[in-house]
């Protein structure tokens, strides 16, 4: 029986387990999905891979939905949008699977097995000892009819074992790295359901791949060695196999498999935490993929741009400055409202709203995360100002002379801050770092930041005044 799929000219797919919060490489393998899928003008598809009952979460499932959306990167197919190859969650797909099982039992190309974990955890280390690889040894590949009803009648729940013949090699072209060949003999006869009844994770996921008419399968290199085993399945079902490609693993700093102590966050903790999500995309765009164009992109930018022959097969290596970096990018390119918006109510508190494009103009080059927004708005706005023992240091050296001239000279131009430094440097003889290092310091309780045109000009003048005159 054919169970061949007409395809569309791409169509990707994203496959998560929901058994927690979603985090930076399940993001990427998404992102390059989408990308791909954007670029051939073709179909991204969202699958919710949870026959792991014990642990998958409709509250996951709803996050992990909610983030891809957050970050832009709407499915075309999956839960929320429907599709002609439903269901989209694996929980509700059982009875599909059954039908293959039993097809490929009837077959003869799959046999139940009674072995149990401890049987098979001897032969793997008697296998090890001897030298050879581990595999499975086949004990129960010719049992008869009468054997296996004894097994049963025991109580023996059995796993369903797939048959791979011996000899052959299964080849195929990685999308990654290039031509790929796995011998048979190292594969050896493998589950395919569980004893519980329900599938194992490679059998549901090639089976829906091929059922959904995905083309193109981007994920981890760690799934490398489960393609000669789907490749398998899917030639004993006549089923169209997907181009697969593997993709690099992103490392921490210390080259070791990103973790929670190497720095991984999930999207949830990065939206939290303030990052926009154009700067997340723009980062893991970057991620083991090479962007001639190093410019700030659109989603569709990065799509357009977006190539198979550039993913990297060395591994990528997170780097959180590179992270903040695309989201001094994000702040510098998103409009007004969207930054306003972003600072969140305790900016909206202290700024005044007919300042508020002033505000996000004078303070956008310099602020990374909407905190930073709230502690400019809180030294312009506010009627105290702490200062700092280095800060104080540095007024100290400037003089009270200086500081008496900067009265005199704001007390003349309070509404023209060129005229006032002009002034300045007239009357106290100081230029360069000399005047603005202090004047800096006075104003606003900071060494750097923003230019002091704009702050100046968003502070009321009696403010500003009181400030330098508290050192003259």
């Amino acid at each position: 029986m054919s169970h061949a799929t007409r395809h569309a000219a791409v169509k990707t797919r994203f496959a998560p387990s929901p058994t927690g919060l979603i985090h930076l490489g399940n993001v990427r393998t998404a992102l390059f999905n989408a990308l791909y899928a954007r670029h051939g003008n073709g179909v991204f598809l969202l699958r919710i891979e949870d026959t792991d009952q014990a642990r998958s979460r409709a509250e996951h499932t709803a996050a992990l939905m909610d983030d891809l959306s957050w970050l832009g990167l709407d499915w075309q197919e999956g839960p929320a949008v429907g599709g002609v190859h439903g269901p989209y969650a694996q929980s509700q797909r059982g009875e599909m699977y059954q039908r293959f099982f039993t097809e490929l039992e009837e077959q003869g190309l799959a046999y139940p097995c009674f072995c149990s974990q401890r049987e098979l955890e001897l032969s793997r280390k008697t296998q090890l000892a001897s030298g050879r690889p581990p595999r499975y040894a086949g004990t129960c590949a010719h049992l008869n009819a009468e054997e296996r009803q004894k097994r049963l009648d025991r109580g023996l729940q059995p796993t369903l074992r797939f048959r791979v013949d011996n000899g052959d090699v299964v080849r195929f072209d990685d999308l990654v790295r290039g031509p790929q060949a796995f011998p048979t003999d190292g594969i050896g006869d493998f589950v395919i359901r569980r004893a519980d009844g329900s599938a194992a994770f490679f059998f549901s996921n090639a089976i829906d791949d091929a059922l959904m008419a995905v083309t193109h399968v981007l994920r981890g290199e760690d799934h490398l060695t489960n393609t000669p085993r789907q490749i398998l399945l899917h030639r004993a079902l006549n089923m169209r196999t997907p181009q697969y490609g593997h993709i690099s693993m992103i490392v921490g700093a210390d080259g070791a498999p990103l973790s929670k102590r190497t720095g991984s966050r999930s999207v949830r903790e990065l939206r939290e935490g303030g990052y926009l999500s154009l700067a997340v995309v723009n980062y893991l765009a970057r991620l083991g993929h090479h962007y001639e164009n190093t410019a700030y992109m659109s989603l569709d930018g990065l799509a357009d741009e977006f190539e198979l022959t550039k993913l990297g097969r060395s591994p990528a290596r997170y780097d959180a400055a590179q992270l903040d970096y695309w989201q001094r990018q994000a702040v510098q390119h998103a409009d007004v409202d969207t930054l306003w918006q972003w600072m969140g109510e305790a900016v909206h508190a202290v700024v005044p709203a007919t300042q508020r494009e002033a505000y996000v103009a004078a303070v956008r080059g310099n602020i990374v995360l909407p905190g930073e927004a709230l502690g400019w708005a809180q030294v312009i706005y506010s009627e105290s100002l702490p200062i700092r023992a280095e800060v104080s240091e540095l007024i100290g050296q400037a003089g009270g002379q200086f500081f008496a001239a900067a009265v005199a000279a704001l007390d003349a131009h309070p509404s023209d801050y060129t005229a006032m430094v002009e002034q300045l440097k007239r009357d106290s003889g100081a230029k360069g770092k000399a005047l603005f290092k202090p004047l800096r310091a006075a104003l606003t309780g900071e060494l750097d930041g923003p230019e002091l045109a704009p702050l100046l000009a968003l502070m009321t003048a009696a403010r500003a005044r009181a400030r330098l005159a508290r050192w003259a």
